[in-house]
């Protein structure tokens, strides 16, 4: 997300790490996650079932829903069951029964594993270990097979509603109207299922623009300060920051994912202001060195912090707080000594102040 010059594409990944959240708490390597990782942004613009097909039989994912333990004499109906409640259906809609769980889970038996020094490896299709017989799903019979069980769930009559307000909710916090969101729907069966061409309306909405913000993920928040200050991955303490504020990578809370509704709360809001001081690092001034500006005007001040940040767009009410902020500090300089220094620390007090604004936290 720092370095890409396809931003939109590390988003969509993002988005799709949520959407199908796999942990490395169950998985045997980090490079299955990587790799998991690299399938969101290979098939991020195209056909959801195709995607679907592939995260069902990826590695990571295999382990995550014990895909792999998964037999004809021992069915486990957990990706069944998060196949239809989180992937595709959504949950309390009357889209599936538990019998479609039973089902589905014996369409998707037959996949296997082997085991050694480095974890998980081989994965594969037993054809003896699947049940051939026929299954019945959403009143379907037949001798259904892994494929068929992500086709039956993108074929169901409620998939494209749940797929369309899905995806519009990380990009737009109010729900869609009626007519959006059936127009969304009409766009998504018609084109086969593509992602792109839902994506694509959703971009363009004026909801999206005019209407309420939206508070950035923290990794979101803290690729875009990086990205602005010129700065790169160049510590692990992202890592922990990130977790602090609510949201490490490769490691979501379960199989739901993160909850954007909890993103700000005092103690999150408390590893954002740290996450915030860590990417000022190399950029915030010595206030007790000689060479800072004596007669730095607040105005100026200001304009340098932000240029600091690249420049961005403030809120007008933001920037005149800022601006006051920068005159009142002008009042507890007493001594000619202090005049460097007291206004070293003011730049660093404003680019803080900036950088925890909403203006650089809701999107």
């Amino acid at each position: 997300m720092v370095r890409t010059s396809q931003p939109l594409v590390e988003r969509m990944a993002l988005i799709l790490h949520d959407w199908f959240a796999t942990s490395n708490a169950n998985v045997s390597t980090t490079q299955q996650m990587i790799d998991q990782s690299n399938l969101f942004r290979s098939r991020c613009f195209g056909s959801f079932l195709d995607l679907f097909r592939a995260v069902t039989v990826d590695p990571a994912m295999l382990q995550w829903l014990n895909g792999n333990e998964n037999y004809k004499w021992a069915p486990n109906e957990n990706y069944a069951r998060e196949m239809m409640e989180l992937f595709s259906l959504g949950a309390d809609r009357g889209a599936y029964t538990e019998d479609d769980i039973r089902e589905q889970a014996r369409a998707l038996t037959g996949w296997r594993n082997d085991w050694g020094d480095v974890g998980a490896y081989n994965f594969r299709f037993e054809p003896n270990w699947h049940d051939t017989g026929n299954k019945t799903v959403f009143g379907r019979t037949g001798n259904w097979s892994w494929e068929d069980a992500c086709r039956l769930c993108v074929e169901h009559p409620l998939h494209p509603s749940f797929f369309v307000e899905k995806l519009w909710s990380y990009f737009i916090p109010v729900t869609p109207t009626a007519d959006v969101r059936e127009g969304l729907e009409q766009t998504y069966a018609g084109s086969g299922w593509q992602i792109r061409p839902v994506l694509e309306q959703i971009l363009m909405r004026p909801e999206l623009y005019e209407g309420p913000p939206m508070v950035k993920p923290p990794v979101v928040q803290l690729a875009t300060m990086l990205r602005r200050l010129g700065r790169h991955v160049d510590t692990e303490a992202w890592v922990w920051l990130c977790e602090e504020a609510g949201q490490r990578l490769f490691w979501p809370p379960n199989v739901s994912g993160w909850d954007d509704n909890r993103w700000l709360d005092t103690s999150r809001m408390r590893a954002r202001w740290n996450m915030v001081t860590y990417a000022l690092e190399g950029i915030s001034v010595d206030a007790w060195n000689d060479d800072y500006d004596e007669d730095e005007t607040p105005e100026e001040a200001l304009a340098r912090a932000l240029a600091s940040w690249g420049s961005p767009a403030l809120r007008s009410e933001h920037r005149d707080a800022l601006l006051e902020l920068a005159q009142r500090s002008e009042n507890l300089i007493l001594a000619s000594w202090q005049k460097g220094p007291y206004r070293a620390l003011r730049q660093n007090a404003l680019l803080q102040l900036i950088g925890v604004s909403p203006d650089l936290i809701l999107q």
